[in-house]
């Protein structure tokens, strides 16, 4: 269960990272500029976010299995159009559309570990999905260099759309029913409205959503802008920028790990706490490096790799505690919560689109920005938390 759960929860990772070293390469081929191979990511990130509108409320309506598998039906179909993409407007589209798809794994996986478990325990589950989920992101980039290498940017779409249908036949063989009880009525819109709003209405899970928000924006700035600053202006090959961006994904699994050990004895907030402060500390030092002129490869990855092991401390553990006052809603949670980090994930994405091209310092302002911020709301929620 965990190890599928995990897979699922890597779709979207494994849809966005194994492309990356090939990102110059589909400007190229199509005559765009940075901005626009970007804006394929984007795309991606904005469709997962208007997917998981859906997901959630009607798993909790219909159950978990059937809407994830409608899920992995689409992102197959939209990852074939991917690979089939004749011009950078078509990739963007379709890339929109992979990801409806695709958001519907995330959700339900984290609906169905909250359908199983609740507290320090949801969070130690989650953080070891992480751990299996962190896998993929350190593998895929450097075996999208090999594909693109050997057999350019469309067999890294290739190789997606294969592990999409394989996760599809696991779950429609394997996986298990867990929603317990099924609201009596029928859906509409007016009723996922509503539930939306009762959960939203929750300070505390404002909180534990807006530190997802932002942990996950300063890692989707290093994931849409690192492949043009390492590759265009520090030279990497497609490989090297796989195996440089495979070592940043180790501080998160780090991470993951780490946290499966401390959250029975510190709780949720205690190892959220050692996470922002990682989130804090990384982004500094790298505009640190920056600032100095320091135009070296290891300037950006070691700090990046210090921020992604904050993101393994942080991410499974607002999770965690942002679904655990609704039981009886975690579809809706879960998709609220991936609605508002995608979003303002997206957001940052399209600023940093347009200013990595000269230089690394925007780059690596924004992620200490964004590091700062989420230890700040973190350290200023203290009342929230503690009267919750």
């Amino acid at each position: 269960m965990t190890a599928t759960l995990a897979l699922l929860t890597a779709l979207g990772p494994l849809s966005t990272d194994m492309y990356l070293p090939s990102l110059p390469v589909i400007a190229a081929f199509f005559g765009t500029g940075s901005a626009e191979a970007q804006m394929t990511l984007s795309a991606f990130l904005l469709g997962f976010a208007a997917g998981q509108f859906v997901h959630g409320p009607l798993s909790d309506h219909y159950g978990r299995r059937p809407v994830l598998l409608a899920g992995l039906g689409l992102f197959a179909a939209a990852t074939a159009a991917c690979a089939l993409a004749p011009s950078i407007e078509w990739l963007t589209a379709a890339r929109f559309v992979q990801a409806l798809g695709a958001s519907g794994p995330i959700v339900l996986a984290r609906a169905v570990v909250r359908d199983l478990y609740e507290g320090p325990r949801a969070g130690r589950e989650l953080s070891r999905m992480g751990t299996i989920m962190g896998l993929v992101p350190a593998l895929a980039p450097a075996l999208g260099g090999i594909l693109q290498a050997l057999y350019g940017w469309r067999a890294s779409f290739a190789v997606t759309l294969g592990c999409g249908l394989a996760l599809a036949a696991v779950v429609a063989t394997a996986l298990p029913e867990t929603l317990r009880q099924r609201p009596e009525g029928p859906l509409s819109l007016a009723r996922i409205g509503a539930e939306f709003r009762i959960v939203i209405a929750s300070r505390l899970y404002r909180v534990y959503v807006g530190l997802a928000a932002l942990t996950y924006a300063g890692l989707f700035s290093f994931i849409s802008g690192s492949s043009f600053v390492l590759q265009n202006l520090y030279g990497l090959g497609e490989i090297a920028f796989g195996l440089s961006f495979g070592t940043v994904v180790i501080g998160y699994i780090s991470g993951t790990v780490l946290a499966q050990r401390l959250v029975g004895r510190r709780g949720l907030d205690g190892t959220i706490a050692l996470g922002t402060a990682c989130l804090a500390a990384g982004g500094l030092v790298m505009l640190a490096f920056a600032l100095a002129g320091v135009a070296s490869v290891f300037a950006v990855v070691l700090p990046m790799a210090v921020y992604t092991f904050g993101v393994g401390l942080v991410m499974p553990q607002t999770a965690a505690a942002a679904m655990m006052p609704f039981p009886e809603r975690a579809g809706a949670a879960s998709s609220l919560l991936g609605i508002c980090q995608m979003t303002f994930a997206a957001l940052v994405g399209l600023y940093v689109g347009h200013v990595v091209a000269v230089s690394a310092v925007p780059l690596t302002a924004t992620i200490a920005m964004i590091g700062v911020g989420a230890f700040a709301l973190f350290t200023g929620s203290r009342r929230i938390r503690a009267g919750a």
